[in-house]
């Protein structure tokens, strides 16, 4: 069995192994491995959920407001995020700010924008 390679550096590698050159490795890898010390994870607002079936992301997206929580990578905001889709990815902002964001169709980048 294959030892699961992590971390932002061992991602670079895995891009560069595919033909990526450095820059464009890097590019690719910070889409999906936080940079150490920048990860909401490490700042404890955000939580990975994980269940049995996809269905959970489903309820989650359509419920995770109402407990201050907001589907923070939806796929069509990667553009806005910088980071690829994460459907399990989930920040703490707050009730308001929640449901604020879900009723608007924001993602937490255009919210800040606003304010």
């Amino acid at each position: 069995m294959q030892k699961k390679r992590i971390g932002i550096n061992c991602k670079i590698a895995d891009y560069k192994q595919e033909g990526y050159s450095e820059k464009e490795a890097i590019m690719h890898a910070e889409q999906w491995v936080a940079v150490p010390g920048y990860s909401e994870h490490q700042l404890g607002i955000a939580v990975d959920l994980n269940g049995a079936s996809y269905d959970l992301y489903f309820w989650l997206q359509e419920n995770s407001y109402k407990y201050g929580f907001i589907f923070h990578y939806p796929g069509d905001k990667t553009d806005i995020t910088g980071t690829a889709e994460e459907v399990w990815h989930y920040r703490y902002v707050g009730v308001e700010a929640a449901t604020h964001m879900y009723e608007q169709g924001l993602c937490l980048e255009e919210y800040l924008e606003q304010k």
